[in-house]
């Protein structure tokens, strides 16, 4: 026990001596009525507030320690009663052998190392958030390889809510994928990843097959969600396998399992669509799926919904009665429908955080992606999702339509199914 206290001592003294910067207490009150205002307007949720700041190491001369052949500095972040923390560099290089690592101050938490390997188009990288409110930030450079390092610091994001938080959470009625109900699904589970944008953002995402079932890191969420241009794809950050470990069992999923940064490739306001290449794949051994889909705009005799609802664990809702194709928030069918109506939820419902996520016919192809609508355990009432069938064509355009992406073989096909 003493070495432990002693140990805790010298973390602290040394965190002490860390330049730090403090950010002010986030108003949780104030937060969440400003999302009840955001709701209403069918914007994407957000769980942390973000701060600009401008910090740039490079040109910090005076604060870096050389360490043997090492260059070391380090910057604390000090958000007092922030559920979590996430940074987004929007400068971001890293010569080969260096590393960015961050860390809660007492070590209790942390991410795994980011490094060369991490370097990308748009020179961004924007990181899951950690569980502390005092943070860590630490890189590392080989001395002789300076000259090749850029890093700047542009955003700090101070979580009110989020996914291991135990208020808020999603309604009962909700059904993790985990469940029973859920065992016909597993492959298309897989593909489904709750999202992050921005750093203060969330909704629900899914990555898609194409038709040379390549395995090229295609993913899709809605185009409300935030991610319809270059650089807010730059900041979309995926978390897989965030589920239950057992059916109503304790709120438990991991964040561990992560991608950062994609490219964007299209998106369309008229079915609500977007669609971005991850700059790495998902690694093999977190099993992620790719979704299989159907662009022949037929009705579904039943539907699934698999989804992160109020950015709780993975959940699975059913739909047993044909869906139909309407205009956005309206019943009547149209012959230039861009969305499928969900008339109502018979298993489980949606919630704010479900946007852009997956509608499965009794195919185990998608035929849309989540818009929004007024269904909640409390409210046997509509859903609609854009269709693939419109988004297909888009307005036209490679940058606005899926056809260029999911089938750049030119194939023609209506349909591919989930691949492993």
């Amino acid at each position: 026990m003493k070495y432990l206290s002693l140990l805790g001592l010298l973390l602290c003294l040394e965190a002490q001596a860390v330049q730090t910067i403090n950010l002010s207490q986030v108003d949780v009150r104030k937060a969440h009525d400003e999302e009840v205002v955001r709701e209403t307007k069918g914007e994407a949720p957000r769980f942390a507030i973000p701060n600009d700041v401008t910090v740039a190491p490079a040109a910090e001369k005076a604060t870096w320690e050389k360490v043997g052949d090492t260059m070391v500095w380090k910057r604390r972040i000090v958000s007092k009663n922030s559920v979590s923390l996430n940074f987004g560099f929007e400068t971001f290089n890293l010569p080969e052998g260096a590393k960015l690592e961050i860390y809660a101050s007492d070590f209790s938490s942390h991410m795994r190392p980011f490094t060369s390997a991490d370097n990308n188009k748009a020179q961004q990288l924007w990181t899951p958030v950690i569980m502390s409110d005092d943070v860590m930030i630490e890189v590392s450079v080989p001395a002789n390889k300076m000259d090749q390092f850029a890093l700047e610091l542009t955003k700090i994001n101070q979580g009110f809510r989020t996914f291991t938080q135990t208020t808020e959470k999603s309604g009962s009625c909700n059904v993790d994928v985990v469940c029973s109900e859920g065992n016909d699904w597993q492959d298309e589970i897989n593909s489904v990843a709750v999202i992050s944008t921005g750093g203060s953002t969330f909704c629900t995402g899914f990555m898609v097959n194409n038709t040379s079932n390549d395995k090229t890191p295609y993913f899709m969420t809605a185009n409300h969600c935030r991610v319809g241009n270059s650089r807010a794809a730059a900041s979309l950050v995926t978390y897989w396998n965030y589920q239950a470990s057992t059916c109503g069992g304790s709120r438990n999923g991991r964040l561990a399992e992560f991608n950062t940064g994609a490219e964007f490739l299209a998106a369309n306001a008229a079915s609500d669509f977007t669609i971005v290449k991850l700059n790495q794949a998902p690694n093999p051994e977190w099993g992620v799926t790719y979704a299989g889909w159907d662009r022949s705009g037929e009705n579904a005799q039943m539907a699934v919904a698999i989804h992160h609802p109020a950015t709780d664990e993975k959940a699975i809702s059913f739909e047993n009665d044909p869906t139909t194709a309407t205009l956005y928030l309206k019943e009547e069918e149209v012959a230039n429908a861009t969305h499928v109506r969900v008339t109502d939820w018979d298993v489980g419902t949606t919630e704010p955080g479900s946007s852009g996520s997956p509608l499965f016919n009794q195919d185990h192809r998608v035929i849309g992606q989540l818009h929004g609508g007024y269904a909640s355990c409390t409210s046997q009432t509509s859903d609609w999702y854009g269709r693939i069938f419109v988004s297909w064509e888009g307005a036209g355009t490679s940058s606005t339509r899926l056809k260029d992406h999911l089938d750049s073989a030119g194939t023609g096909d209506m349909f591919v199914d989930t691949i492993r």
